[in-house]
C-alpha cells in the first residue's frame, strides 16, 4: 500500500470519528433517545401582518399544512424572555391547579399537580404567568414506539429554555407514561429540566437509567386536538417535524380550591 493511499485511509478515519462527536454534542432535548421528551409575553395574533419584536418570520413550514379547526401559526420568539432564578416549590407545594392553554387549534386543559411536583408546577405557574409560552409552537411529534407531542420551547428550535433548569420529580419507577400525561422533557442529564414539556397520546415507555420523566398532570380536555396533529404524522420521515401545526398562544392557571 503507497504512503497517499494510507494517509487517505487515516484522514478518513479521523474525520470519521470528528463526524461522530459533534452528533453527539449537538443533541436537542427530546424524548426516547439521548434525552427523551426533551425532551424548546401577550399573545400574537396568528395571521397578523406585523411581525412582533423578538420573533421569527415563522408560520407554516414547507410540508405543513392546517389541519381541519386550526389557524394558522403565529411566527416563533426568537428572544424568549428569560430568568435566572428557579422559582420557589412553595408556590405550588401541596396544591392542585387547573390550567387553559389556548392554542391554534383550540383550547388544551391540564389539571397540574403540585402535590406530587411541587417544583415543576411552580414553573409551570410562573412560565405562564410571564407569558413565557406566547406564541410558541409544538415542535417535535414522535410516531414510532414513543407517542408523544412536545411543546414549550418558543423558539421552536428544540434546545430553547427560560434561563433556568431543575431536577426531576415523581418520575414513574415503572417508566409507564399512560394516554394524556403531562411531563417534563430535559436533556440527559437528569437536572436540566426547564420549560419544554410533552403530552403522550399512547401508552409510552420511557427509559428510567438516568431518572426517568418528571409528571405534573394530565390533559382532562383536549385529547382529541392532540390525536388529530398525531393523526397527520411527520413532514419527513424520522424528522421530529408535525404535518399538522398547533402553536400555544395563551396559558392561564387557577388553583383549585377544596
Amino acid at each position: 500500500m503507497s504512503d497517499s493511499t494510507r494517509d487517505k485511509q487515516v484522514f478518513g478515519v479521523i474525520f470519521a470519528v470528528i463526524l461522530v462527536i459533534a452528533a453527539v454534542i449537538v443533541v436537542p432535548r427530546f424524548i426516547g433517545s439521548s434525552d427523551t421528551p426533551e425532551p424548546a409575553a401577550a399573545s400574537s395574533t396568528p395571521g397578523a401582518t406585523s411581525t412582533p419584536k423578538g420573533t421569527s418570520t415563522g408560520g407554516l413550514q414547507a410540508g405543513q399544512k392546517l389541519a381541519a379547526g386550526c389557524s394558522a401559526p403565529p411566527a416563533n420568539q426568537t428572544s424568549p424572555k428569560q430568568q435566572t432564578t428557579v422559582p420557589a416549590k412553595a408556590t405550588a407545594a401541596g396544591k392542585t391547579f387547573v390550567a387553559t392553554v389556548k392554542t391554534t387549534c383550540g383550547d388544551l386543559v391540564l389539571d397540574l399537580d403540585g402535590t406530587k411536583a411541587p417544583q415543576t408546577v411552580a414553573s409551570f405557574l410562573n412560565l405562564a404567568k410571564t407569558g413565557y409560552w406566547a406564541p410558541s409552537p409544538c415542535h417535535r411529534l414522535t410516531t414510532e414506539g414513543i407517542f408523544v407531542l412536545q411543546c414549550g420551547d418558543p423558539t421552536g428550535t428544540g434546545s430553547g429554555d427560560p434561563g433556568y433548569q431543575f431536577g426531576i420529580e415523581n418520575a414513574p419507577a415503572s417508566g409507564k407514561y399512560p394516554r394524556g400525561t403531562l411531563a417534563m422533557a430535559r436533556g440527559q442529564a437528569p437536572d436540566t429540566n426547564g420549560g419544554q414539556f410533552f403530552i403522550t397520546y399512547k401508552e409510552t415507555q420511557l427509559p428510567t437509567d438516568t431518572g426517568g420523566y418528571t409528571i405534573f398532570g394530565k390533559v382532562t380536555k383536549g385529547m382529541d386536538i392532540v390525536d388529530k396533529i398525531a393523526a397527520g404524522g411527520l413532514v419527513t420521515a424520522g424528522q421530529p417535524t408535525p404535518v399538522n401545526p398547533i402553536s400555544i398562544l395563551s396559558v392561564s392557571v387557577t388553583e383549585k380550591k377544596a
